[in-house]
């Protein structure tokens, strides 16, 4: 059973590798986003097997956290790349 789960870790491993391959030679800024976005999916995944494997269930609380970090992070870049800033460019109301 334990190995099972080591050879998935292992490809995920290796899933993550191309990711980051995609990442730096994707001819695209989208490509690379998503290439990003991918490789905190299976950091979870990892995350979640790893602490499977080591026997901390603790780890899932870490992969649910990393998953957040990794979702606010992707939404923001692409904020970014759309509005070319952050701030709402509207002024506030009353002034």
């Amino acid at each position: 059973m334990t190995s099972s789960f080591a050879i998935v870790g292992a490809a995920l491993l290796f899933a993550m590798g191309l990711a980051v391959v995609r990442a730096v030679a994707g001819p695209t800024l989208f490509d690379r986003i998503l290439a990003a976005n991918s490789f905190g999916t299976k950091t979870v995944l990892l995350l979640a097997i790893l602490g499977f494997l080591v026997g901390r269930p603790d780890f899932l609380d870490l992969a649910l956290v990393y998953a957040l970090i990794n979702f606010v992070g992707v939404i923001a870049a692409l904020k970014l790349i759309k509005f070319g800033r952050f701030s709402d460019p509207k002024p506030p109301i009353g002034t």
